[in-house]
């Protein structure tokens, strides 16, 4: 609640001096330069961008990894397995950052003539390993806590063990695996680092995932560790765009609850 207050109360003043409608839908983010302009829109397309990206990878793969480690893998592969991916997510997000912008990157512009050394489409990828673990752990949790009555069940129909996956358990641990999906869209959106390192933090209008961008969480690393005076309107920017990241988030985990909710309605 006092987070809340703080980013209310702190954002007051700003949109005393800057219209919403600007703020909204402007189209230009220079609140630093000589000629300020305040619209925040380059900065959540660049947020969505890397998300995307990064949930494109992560929801797929963590999701399959969840499966074969519930249904197929033995026993002590599946207990070796799951630890080594915990660990994953134990890495220093700096560490993704780095691997992204001198790793990554050089490997796809091998492939894309046209990458930008700063862009989207690396540190959204970089992103998206990095939550596999909490997406894979949480599912595999969900699907191991399905009663087994319910997979045998459907063997006796004669699913296989595929079908059963897909078809059976996949619906019966679908409010586990929306919590799952839910931490890693939040993950993903309020990532900071690997944004800040290798997607070049230029708040370019764009939906080029080849070119720089800046997230809002970058941003708000910028001017936190920059030379913006305290309770100007450029510092204060950062507390309105901390209210935009809270919705953005507080969205998506609506988006869950009303998910769950349905398919507990169907099922």
């Amino acid at each position: 609640n006092m987070i809340l207050f703080i980013l209310f109360y702190e954002s007051f003043d700003f949109f005393k001096k800057v219209p919403l409608k600007e703020f909204f839908l402007g189209t230009q983010w220079t609140p630093l330069f000589a000629d300020p302009k305040f619209g925040i829109l380059p900065l959540v397309l660049g947020t969505l961008i890397t998300t995307i990206i990064a949930l494109s990878v992560a929801l797929p793969v963590g999701l399959i990894t969840a499966i074969y480690l519930s249904e197929y893998a033995p026993y002590k592969f599946r207990e070796t397995v799951k630890p080594v991916l915990e660990l994953l997510a134990a890495v220093p997000t700096v560490v993704y950052g780095y691997f992204a912008l001198l790793f990554l990157t050089p490997i796809l512009q091998k492939f894309i003539p046209d990458l930008s050394t700063f862009n989207a489409l690396s540190p959204g990828i970089i992103m998206g390993i990095m939550i596999v673990p909490y997406v894979s752990s949480v599912s595999e949790d969900a699907l191991k806590a399905v009663p087994m009555q319910i997979r045998e069940g459907s063997y006796a129909l004669g699913a296989t063990k595929f079908q059963t996956a897909i078809k059976v358990l996949i619906p019966s641990a679908f409010s586990g695996i929306a919590a799952a999906f839910i931490i890693g869209i939040s993950r993903a959106i309020g990532e900071t680092m690997v944004v800040a390192i290798a997607a070049g933090m230029m708040p370019n209008f764009t939906l080029n995932p080849l070119e720089p961008v800046q997230t809002i969480t970058s941003y708000i690393v910028q001017v936190s560790l920059g030379d913006v005076p305290h309770g100007t309107l450029e510092y204060r920017t950062i507390f309105a765009a901390g209210i935009v990241l809270f919705f953005m988030t507080l969205f998506f985990n609506i988006i869950g609850y009303f998910l769950r909710s349905r398919i507990r309605e169907k099922y």
